[in-house]
């Protein structure tokens, strides 16, 4: 199946969670999922997130930014709202992040409530990367999903 690479860059969707509430999410278009984030996966240039697909049980690899670090503790937070790849962390419990060649892995906790709006308003005031845009463009606390990242001995 050929690759539309002038479908735009990105869109917001929409879907629903399992209690049926709707969630937003910030999709991006085939150029940036399907030719730059593999180059950028390969390079080692970003940080990199790997986790098992909830449907396809594949080890799937995301670049993104390094884990948010508040309180000296880390953390996993989706300014696109509910991405493929947060909705499989969620599934999985555990994911591997690597940063500057080192890949650790962690048990990915997903914080609710005071705690996940705590972390998120942390989060908001200190970016500074593009990620400003897409929490102002999804601005219900609600779509971001929020993780803790606690180290795991697990095997890989």
């Amino acid at each position: 199946m050929p690759i539309d690479l002038m479908r735009p860059l990105e869109s917001t969707e929409t879907i629903h969670d399992a209690a049926g509430h709707q969630r937003h999410f910030v999709h991006h278009g085939p150029l940036l999922r399907r030719v730059l984030n593999p180059i950028s996966v390969f390079l080692g240039t970003d940080a990199v997130l790997f986790v098992r697909g909830r449907t396809s049980g594949r080890r799937l690899a995301v670049p993104m930014d390094p884990p948010f670090e508040w309180e000296g503790v880390r953390y996993l937070v989706s300014p696109l709202g509910e991405t493929h790849w947060a909705r499989n962390v969620r599934a999985a419990g555990v994911c591997e992040i690597r940063v500057r060649g080192r890949t650790d892995r962690f048990r990915a906790v997903e914080l609710a409530g005071a705690e996940h709006d705590r972390i998120l308003a942390a989060y908001a005031r200190t970016i500074t990367c593009g990620c400003r845009m897409y929490l102002r463009k999804l601005p219900d606390p609600a779509d971001h999903p929020v993780f803790r990242l606690e180290a795991s001995a697990e095997p890989r």
